[in-house]
C-alpha cells in the first residue's frame, strides 16, 4: 500500500535572510551619524571663531583659530559654581538610579510574590508617562516638603523619572543569572544581600553602567525641571547657565557657542567613553 506524503515547505523557504552589511545600510548609517554629529561639530568649532567670522560665513573654518573664547568662559567664577551643581546633581541621581534600580530589580527579577508582574507592568507604564505634565504638581509638591532651592528638589524627581527605565534594563539580566548561582551561594553561607553583592553586581556590570551612563547624561542635560525648582543663581546647573550666558551676551555667538561646547563635554565623553558598555547593556536587556 503506497501512502501519498505532502511535502511542506519549511517556513522559511525562499526567504533570504535580512542583510545588514549591504552599501545601503552603510550609507544610511553614515547619514543618520552626520546629522547627529554635524550639530554638536559646529558647535565646538564656532567656540574657535570670532562673531563677525560666524556672521560672515555661517559655515566657515575659524580663520585664524581663536582660543579666547573658551579661555574667557574657563576663566568665569560662575562656570565653575555651575559645573560643581551639574556634577552634585548628576553624580547624586546617577546613585540614586542605580542603587534603587538595583534593588527594585533584584526582588522583580528573583522573588515570587504574588502581583509582581503588576507591579512591573506599573513601573513600565511609567515609561509612557511625560515628565512635562508633572512639572506643577511636582513643584508644589517640592514646595510643600520645602525643598525647593536645593540638590534634593532636582535629585529626587529625576531618580524617580529615571526608575523605569532603570527597570525594564536592569532586570532581563537578573532573571537570566542560573538559579545554580544562587544555590551554590547560599550553601556557601551567603544571604541574598551577600548573592547580589558578590555575585548578581559583577554579572551585571554592562546593564549597571548603562543605566548608570544614560542616567548620568539625562541629568547632566536637564533643563526644564532645574528652571523651575533652583531660583537660587548660586545653585544654577550648566543648562542654565547657558541660558543666563546667552541672555547676557546676545551678540556675541561665538561666545555663547563656546560656553555650550564646555557645558556639553562632561556628559558627551562620559558617554562615549562607556559605549560599549551602553551597547552591552541594551543588547542584553532586549535579548531578556
Amino acid at each position: 500500500m503506497t501512502v501519498a506524503v505532502n511535502s511542506v515547505p519549511a517556513p522559511s523557504a525562499g526567504r533570504r535572510p535580512m542583510q545588514w552589511n549591504t552599501p545601503l545600510t552603510y550609507a544610511l548609517a553614515l547619514a543618520v551619524a552626520a546629522v547627529s554629529i554635524a550639530p554638536v561639530v559646529y558647535v565646538i568649532v564656532g567656540g574657535f571663531r570670532t562673531t563677525p567670522q560666524i556672521v560672515d560665513d555661517p559655515a566657515g573654518l575659524p580663520d585664524p583659530w581663536v582660543w579666547e573664547n573658551y579661555y574667557r568662559v574657563l576663566t568665569q567664577s560662575g562656570f565653575w559654581r555651575q559645573a560643581f551643581n551639574s556634577a552634585v546633581v548628576a553624580f547624586g541621581t546617577t546613585l540614586g538610579v542605580v542603587v534603587l534600580g538595583m534593588a527594585a530589580a533584584f526582588v522583580l527579577a528573583r522573588y515570587t510574590f504574588r502581583g509582581r508582574e503588576a507591579l512591573y507592568t506599573f513601573f513600565t507604564l511609567g515609561l509612557l508617562f511625560p515628565a512635562g505634565a508633572a512639572i506643577l504638581p511636582l513643584y508644589l509638591l517640592l514646595r510643600d516638603l520645602n525643598l525647593i532651592n536645593s540638590y534634593y528638589a532636582v535629585i529626587l524627581p529625576q531618580v524617580a523619572f529615571s526608575l523605569p527605565l532603570t527597570i525594564v534594563i536592569l532586570r532581563p539580566f537578573l532573571s537570566a543569572i542560573p538559579r545554580e548561582l544562587e544555590d551554590a551561594a547560599a550553601i556557601d553561607g551567603a544571604g541574598r544581600l551577600g548573592f547580589l553583592w558578590r555575585i548578581v553586581l559583577p554579572l551585571s556590570r554592562p546593564a549597571v553602567v548603562t543605566v548608570g551612563i544614560l542616567a548620568f547624561v539625562a541629568s547632566w542635560n536637564a533643563f526644564l525641571l532645574p528652571l523651575l525648582v533652583l531660583g537660587d543663581v548660586n545653585l544654577h546647573t550648566l543648562p542654565l547657565g547657558v541660558q543666563n550666558f546667552s541672555s547676557q551676551y546676545t551678540t556675541d555667538t561665538a561666545g555663547v557657542l563656546a560656553f555650550t561646547s564646555l557645558a556639553m563635554l562632561p556628559a558627551l565623553l562620559f558617554f562615549t567613553l562607556a559605549e560599549k558598555q551602553i551597547v552591552g547593556g541594551l543588547q542584553g536587556a532586549v535579548k531578556g
